[in-house]
């Protein structure tokens, strides 16, 4: 059989192989024009802002991108755990309705009013959400008037009832200021403006505005100084999430922003705090009141750093600022920016206990190891371009005072004998012995090239 008519049988062969997995070839052209859902091209878009947190992240840090007690948004909806909460959701929207009912707004006038938001609200999220219309508008409504009714309520704005055991349960309210700010618990902030304005009934509540109120909610666990919220008062967000990270961002200061897109700075990484002190380095508390743990300043051969205090719900506020900005390509890294700052500086135990005796943190984390374990994860796996960040002026000054020779080596000895008493009566002894013993050597040289008559 020649060669030619054997090539013929195996092309028959493959087109016979081939039309028998017809099914295989329409199966994978429907793939092919199928949209993606697990990470929609939404995705990329600046708008898209409320994303499920990379597994490498929540590998590293468990369940703190996870709700414990409420969920908001589609991510979560309908999980065993969280129905406690679910059910006064109902509650709190019957309130609304009852006190808005006599301005002539009912249910079916806020459902209307979110309808246009539809399309909008989808391609905020990262994920397809698997509800149609009515039932995603119908989330929307419920959950963003459980947070206003809330935020309404802590700020007495409108009384709750004595016996509500969302208040009167201690355990409650810490878990709703960690769980309205996890990245995966989000819905957009328009809609929880829109339905904010609409639902106005009082003078009163058209003096203050949505971020007013939530900044003020989410103060009842930071303590920040009133002035502080109060200047934030016209500050808008993503979402809640990005509006209490946004609102650590000071606007006024220069050395906050970061270089424009696409213009780098050689920068150097900033070396632990144990090197830092034997180059002559000093860490110093800021002083003044109110200030953004992320006005970090570096003169005069001291990194001044304001006081921030690591506890549950700072640490979960923190890591889920860092995963929103891993994720959301037009935001800042102001977070992620601080955290590698942080991981650069402690390395162990030590470093925490440090920091903490210069009263530049405040650890109610646990021990000074187990902050320094989360310090540590707070960085871990996180891409960061140190050239493009608000803290590579500080990077960079700090590197050029770390390299003098002078310093180093003159604070590096200053470091190991004056640093605690102990090692200064041990320098002080073993000089006066290195006198007492120069002195001796002198008067018997002395005496043996002159020798008494």
């Amino acid at each position: 059989m020649g060669s030619d008519s054997v090539e013929a049988q195996r092309d028959e062969h493959k087109i016979e192989v081939w039309a028998a997995n017809k099914d295989r070839l329409e199966s994978i052209h429907r793939r092919i024009s199928e949209p993606t859902k697990l990470l929609s091209r939404a995705a990329g878009k600046s708008d898209c802002c409320i994303f499920r947190v990379p597994h490498s992240l929540a590998e590293i840090n468990g369940r703190a991108y996870e709700p414990h007690i409420v969920s908001i948004g589609p991510y979560h909806r309908g999980q065993p755990h969280l129905r406690m909460i679910e059910e006064h959701k109902w509650r709190y929207l019957g309130a609304v309705l009852e006190r808005t009912r006599p301005s002539g707004l009912g249910l079916e006038d806020y459902m209307r009013a979110v309808e246009p938001l539809v399309g909008s609200s989808r391609e905020c999220y990262s994920e397809a959400v698997p509800l149609d219309d009515d039932e995603f508008i119908e989330m929307m409504v419920v959950d963003a008037f459980f947070m206003i009714e809330l935020f309404r309520k802590a700020s007495r704005l409108v009384p709750y009832e004595r016996d509500d055991p969302l208040f009167t349960m201690a355990w409650i309210l810490p878990f709703f200021y960690r769980d309205f700010l996890r990245l995966e618990n989000q819905i957009p902030y328009f809609v929880l403006e829109l339905l904010f304005e609409m639902s106005m009934v009082s003078a009163e509540e058209s003096k203050r505005s949505l971020a007013e109120l939530a900044l003020g909610f989410f103060n009842n666990i930071m303590q920040r100084p009133d002035k502080v919220i109060a200047a934030c008062r016209d500050l808008k967000g993503r979402h809640l999430l990005d509006l209490v990270r946004s609102s650590f961002i000071p606007r006024d200061r220069d050395e906050l922003l970061e270089p424009p897109r696409g213009t780098r700075v050689p920068t150097h990484v900033i070396h632990c705090i144990s090197k830092l002190r034997r180059a002559g380095i000093k860490l110093r508390a800021s002083k003044e009141e109110g200030e953004s743990f992320l006005v970090v300043r570096f003169r005069g051969g001291v990194l001044e750093m304001p006081t921030i205090t690591i506890d549950d719900f700072m640490s979960s506020l923190l890591l889920n600022c860092v995963a929103y900005e891993q994720c959301h390509h037009s935001s800042s890294k102001h977070i992620t920016t601080y955290a590698t700052l942080l991981d650069c500086l402690v390395n162990t135990y030590k470093d925490v206990e440090y920091l903490s005796e210069r009263s530049i943190m405040e650890n109610y984390f646990g021990t000074d190891g187990e902050a320094a374990g989360f310090i540590n994860n707070l960085g871990k796996d996180v891409a960061f371009d140190i050239g493009v960040c608000y803290l590579a002026g500080v990077f960079n000054r700090v590197h050029e005072y770390y390299r003098n020779s002078w310093h180093v080596y003159w604070a590096g000895f200053k470091y190991t004998y004056f640093n605690t008493p102990w090692s200064f009566i041990s320098a002080l002894a073993a000089f006066v012995l290195l006198l007492l013993t120069i002195t001796q050597t002198y008067f018997t040289v002395f005496a043996y090239l002159r020798p008494p008559n």
